[in-house]
């Protein structure tokens, strides 16, 4: 399947942060002695709501024998999906701005 830019999605960029952002944050973090933590969100693609209608057939080995032509409609993202960093940024983003935090003028990817 090959999705088209404008016809399938419309965003697909997600901003990372630089090594030197990260470099400097841990070092100022060092300097002040603060405590940093970190996260790893095991499937993090697969919890951004997707903003465009995405329809899939049934998988392999899944396909309803009552119903073997249904597709189904995407509500979340799924791996593979062009868009699929975006709606993680989206829903991530969303999350922290929610709870106080701000985003970086210049570096998004902070």
């Amino acid at each position: 399947y090959a999705q088209k830019k404008g016809v399938n999605f419309k965003e697909s960029f997600a901003p990372v942060a630089r090594l030197e952002a990260v470099r400097l944050f841990i070092a100022y973090a060092a300097h002040k002695s603060f405590t940093i933590y970190q996260m790893d969100v095991k499937t993090a693609f697969l919890y951004g709501p997707l903003k465009e209608e995405v329809y899939v057939n049934q998988p392999d080995g899944f396909v309803d024998p009552y119903h073997p032509d249904q597709v189904y409609r995407l509500k979340n993202a799924l791996y593979g999906l062009k868009q699929a960093p975006r709606a993680w940024y989206d829903e991530l983003s969303k999350f922290l701005l929610s709870k106080g935090f701000s985003k970086d003028t210049i570096h998004m990817g902070l």
